[in-house]
């Protein structure tokens, strides 16, 4: 795992392979205020669209690409993947979806997150970002993303490597039941989505059950991040700092 200078980055050993450029930010490095200090990525109660403008041109920055050049989507908790190949600009979104793909080089694809899990998935000549709450898990988000960006890549989805990054541990994500059935109902089994331990109520990683989505997609080259969002103060966190938290992002683009 490397971790870049501000704005943090924090990047897998998988997709430093090809011509991408990926990461993970942190909530340091940016310029919004109060709780949403400091690198706040998503339009919160409080936020300034100056600071979102200027905090999503410190990424782009950090990643040596143009600033502007960056595709964003109304996240709804569901499955639906779009193809984007313009910008929306920090201030815009391509539409409403839980994932992106491009074969643009320049274009960053950003899914944000706070306890939900960020995928960034490449194949050649093809990148995706993809948010997965446990609804989207439910849903299986992540392996519609990896069957649309083998299509837009003209491959197997055992060509694609994918990173799945910073997110809500089990031990952290105590749930109701409900959530533990939904995963059941998707075909996931207990062993892949609960984690050891003894817990009077039900808990998720929601991490691992993408992890064995991945692998029931074809995915063959799989790398999870083991990072806790609650536990690690570099992270906003809805279940850490509550309803009003910031939004970090996977990042993903072709250059």
């Amino acid at each position: 795992m490397v971790i870049a200078a501000e704005p943090l980055l924090i990047q897998g050993d998988l997709l430093r392979e090809g011509p991408l450029r990926h990461g993970f930010t942190t909530r340091f490095g940016g310029v919004s205020r109060g709780p949403l200090s400091s690198l706040n990525l998503a339009r919160r109660p409080g936020e300034e669209d100056a600071a979102l403008v200027e905090n999503w041109g410190r990424v782009a920055d950090a990643m040596g690409l143009a600033r502007g050049q960056v595709a964003l989507m109304s996240q709804v908790h569901g499955a639906r993947v779009l193809r984007v190949e313009e910008a929306s600009g920090p201030l815009g979104v391509a539409g409403e979806a839980d994932a992106l793909v491009t074969t643009r080089p320049g274009l960053l694809l950003a899914a944000r997150a706070a306890d939900c899990v960020p995928i960034l998935l490449a194949g050649p000549g093809g990148v995706a970002a993809v948010h997965s709450g446990w609804r989207g898990t439910a849903l299986d988000v992540v392996g519609a993303a990896a069957r649309a960006l083998a299509h837009a890549c003209g491959c197997a989805t055992e060509a694609l490597r994918a990173l799945v990054g910073p997110c809500i541990s089990g031990a952290a994500y105590e749930c109701g039941e409900e959530v533990a059935q939904a995963l059941r109902a998707a075909g996931l089994r207990d062993e892949e989505f609960t984690p050891p331990g003894d817990y009077p109520r039900a808990h998720v990683d929601l991490g691992a059950a993408v992890l064995a989505q991945l692998a029931r997609a074809g995915v063959a080259r799989r790398e999870r991040l083991e990072v806790c969002t609650v536990a690690d103060r570099r992270f906003f966190s809805h279940r850490g700092d509550g309803r009003l938290a910031g939004r970090f992002a996977g990042v993903i683009a072709l250059i």
